[in-house]
């Protein structure tokens, strides 16, 4: 038996390609998914383009046959809209007039004639509902990633004799086949390109080195002693941060980075940036890009007063906060004279040494020999993420960092953002480097460390 797929509209606006994803099945969409898509067609941004890209593909498709009898799809299925099931009885209390609800009649009617019916939908809610009333409901799987915890993290510890160690240190590198799992000797390790390692030595626990795995054979870190604008890394993920950021955007053009607020990710990419805008010769960028998804791809702010900066400058003060302690790293006297430390940061944005851009204005682009930091980046759709990844051109350096941990996008969660996906789909890439960090690198107060323990 056939099974019927009914997808709700944030599918559609978040993957317009989803019809064409469930084999040789029945798509049926409900005929308000269509008034609703409506509505999105003329917005610049990202659920705009989504939602023109849908009715491209049905207007195509229109051509073929009548869309309300159901058309035959290349991959077997059959897609449809839905005219039929409006006088289905919901629980009395719920609108009748909210369009939720009407998609659950749809689901309701078809099941009702026997059809082995599936709600898809990225609304939480919906699918509670649903359930409520006998529907099968399911978020949209395809761009699903594993759950965090399962995602590759970028870091593996491995075990080397004590001969080995020496070698490793005094040719700062070592074959594979002189590595192993602590629990297996014998167990080649499985590893990933550009992962990076923590080697031990078996005669003697306390003696450790990093490293890297290039694809061949391991290699030592490079830029681990380096003190990029007058930082330090305060531990070993730090350093393994530090060497993806150093790395030139030749051989390492995009940098992906995971973990909870407090690890210094956005403080370290601007950190290597500025170095290498002002402390490196011949670093080849014209500037660095900051971008922080809280001005969404569907987020209009065209309405807001001012310039462009201006309109994301309320966005960015994370960011602020970080360059303030990178531009006066006397700590003691850092905020004696706000207006000096203002002038010090205005001074980077006149230069345009370090610019904003709402994350809307990157569609379309080819940005070349740029540092580009795009922050909060748990808060991406993959097509987001994926529509700034493919906009790097030559010479530039891309870097997504976030936190899983905290989305506020409402249909996104830690399987589905475009950070994870994003890291999961470059996995072994030799031209992607990324790890995850964990609270145990957390650089905080006293008391932020004891609240986030505390208060979770």
């Amino acid at each position: 038996m056939k099974k019927t797929f009914v997808l709700d509209t944030n599918v559609l606006l978040q993957s317009p390609y989803a019809m064409f994803s469930f084999e040789d099945n029945e798509v049926v969409l409900p005929e308000v998914v269509l008034e609703e898509l409506d509505r999105f067609k003329k917005d610049n941004s990202e659920l705009g383009a989504n939602a023109r890209q849908v009715a491209r593909l049905l207007d195509r498709m229109r051509e073929q046959g009548d869309l309300t009898q159901g058309l035959e799809l290349e991959n077997g299925g059959t897609l449809r809209v839905e005219m039929n099931h409006r006088d289905v009885v919901l629980p009395e209390t719920w609108e009748d007039k909210k369009n939720d609800n009407r998609i659950l009649r749809v689901c309701k009617g078809l099941q009702d004639d026997g059809k082995q019916v599936f709600l898809i939908t990225k609304d939480i809610f919906e699918r509670i509902k649903a359930d409520v009333i006998g529907i099968t409901a399911q978020d949209f799987f395809n761009e699903q990633v594993p759950t965090y915890d399962e995602q590759y993290k970028g870091v593996s510890d491995l075990w080397t004799t004590g001969d080995g160690m020496n070698r490793f240190y005094q040719e700062k590198g070592l074959p594979v086949s002189e590595v192993f799992y602590a629990e297996n000797v014998h167990q080649k390790p499985n590893l990933v390109q550009n992962e990076f390692l923590i080697l031990h030595s078996s005669d003697d626990p306390q003696q450790t080195a990093l490293g890297r795995y290039n694809g061949k054979s391991i290699v030592a870190l490079r830029f681990d002693e380096e003190r990029p604008f007058g930082v330090k890394p305060r531990n070993v993920r730090q350093k393994f941060f530090q060497e993806a950021l150093m790395m030139d955007a030749w051989s390492a053009p995009l940098v992906i980075v995971k973990g909870p607020a407090g690890t210094a990710k956005t403080f370290y990419s601007l950190a290597v940036g500025l170095h290498k805008m002002f402390q490196v010769e011949d670093q080849g960028y014209r500037k660095i890009l900051v971008c922080r998804p809280n001005v969404k791809l569907d987020e209009d702010i065209g309405f807001l007063p001012g310039t462009e900066e201006e309109k994301i400058a309320p966005f960015l003060r994370p960011v602020i906060d970080n360059l303030e302690i990178l531009v006066d790293s006397n700590e003691a006297e850092r905020y004696q004279s706000e207006m000096d430390l203002k002038d010090k940061i205005d001074e980077l944005f006149d230069r345009k040494i370090i610019t904003t851009e709402a994350i809307a204005f990157i569609r379309g682009r080819s940005i070349a020999k740029q540092w580009v930091i795009i922050d909060e980046a748990q808060n991406l759709t993959p097509r987001q993420v994926k529509g700034i990844v493919t906009r790097a051109g030559a010479g530039t350096k891309i870097i997504l960092v976030g936190d899983p941990e905290q989305i506020d996008h409402p249909f996104l969660d830690e399987r589905t953002n475009g950070l994870c996906y994003a890291a999961e789909r470059m996995k072994g890439s030799p031209l992607c480097y990324q790890l995850t960090l964990s609270e145990e690198d957390c650089e905080r107060s006293p008391l932020a460390s004891e609240s986030s323990v505390r208060m979770r």
